[in-house]
C-alpha cells in the first residue's frame, strides 16, 4: 500500500517536469497522510493543471464522506471492475507527484516496524498514478478527492511490504490524464511494478511514524540503530 509520502519538490520544478500550464500553489510536505489535502495533476479542458484534492477516494454515490476514509489506495489488479473506482478509471485519472515514499518493515522477533523512504536513484520526481472523485453532499457542498493505484511490489520492495504505488514515467502521462482515452485494457497495461533499478530504499527515523512531524530531515537516510 501507500498511506505516507513526501513532496519536497519546488512549484517551478512540478511545473517543469509534468508539464503544467501554470506554476502549482504548493508547499514542501515531507510527512503527508491521508484524509489531508495534495497536489494532484489532471488534465482539464486539454490543459494540464495542479489542484488541491483529498487524499481518501470518495465514491460519487456514497452518502457520506467519511467512506473515502479507507479509500486511500486502489489495487491495480481490481481498478477497472471495483465500482468504487471503475467510473473514474474510465475517466477521472490523475497523478499525485512525489519525491518518495514511505512504507514499513515487519521485522522478526520485534513489534516495532522499520520506515524506509523510497525514492528514484537520480533524484528525480515521482508521479503516482491516482484516480479522482468529485462528491456532493447533501447541502450541496462539492468535495474532490483522489486515491493511489497500488500494484505488487518490485524485488527491491519486496523485502520491506508486498505492495507499491504504481509510478509513471513522462512519456506515459498523455494516456493517462486523457480523460477520452477510455481504453481500459491499455490503461491497465501500464499498472506495472516500477522497474528495482531506478529507485532506492533506505531506512529513515521512526520520527515518521507520527503524522505531526513534517520536516525534510525524515527522509534522511539512517542506520537501524540510529532511526530508534
Amino acid at each position: 500500500m501507500c498511506g505516507r509520502y513526501s513532496l519536497g519538490v519546488s512549484p517551478e520544478d512540478l511545473q517543469d517536469f509534468f508539464d503544467l500550464d501554470r506554476i502549482p500553489d504548493s508547499v514542501p510536505r515531507y510527512n503527508i497522510a491521508p484524509s489531508t489535502p495534495v497536489v494532484a495533476i489532471r488534465a482539464i479542458a486539454g490543459l494540464r493543471r495542479a489542484d488541491p484534492l483529498r487524499w481518501g477516494l470518495i465514491p460519487h454515490w456514497a452518502k457520506e464522506a467519511r467512506s473515502g476514509y479507507s479509500m486511500i489506495n486502489a489495487r491495480a489488479e481490481t481498478v477497472a471492475i471495483k465500482p468504487a473506482f471503475r467510473d473514474a478509471f474510465r475517466r477521472r485519472r490523475c497523478l499525485i507527484p512525489a519525491d518518495g515514499f514511505y512504507e514499513w518493515q515487519a521485522r522478526p522477533g520485534s513489534r516495532v516496524k522499520q520506515p524506509y523512504f523510497i525514492s528514484r536513484a537520480d533524484g528525480a520526481p515521482l508521479a503516482m498514478a491516482g484516480l479522482w472523485e468529485r462528491w456532493r453532499d447533501p447541502s450541496g457542498d462539492v468535495i474532490e478527492s483522489c486515491a493511489v493505484i497500488v500494484t505488487s511490489a518490485n524485488p527491491l520492495l519486496r523485502p520491506i511490504h508486498d505492495r507499491m504505488p504504481v509510478l509513471l514515467d513522462p512519456e506515459q502521462f498523455e494516456a493517462w490524464l486523457d480523460p477520452s482515452n477510455g481504453d481500459t485494457e491499455s490503461l491497465q497495461g501500464l499498472l506495472r511494478p516500477y522497474p528495482a533499478e531506478y529507485l532506492k530504499a533506505e531506512p529513515v527515523s521512526r520520527s515518521v511514524n507520527d503524522p505531526r512531524h513534517d520536516d525534510a530531515a525524515l527522509r534522511d537516510p539512517q542506520s537501524d540503530s540510529e532511526s530508534e
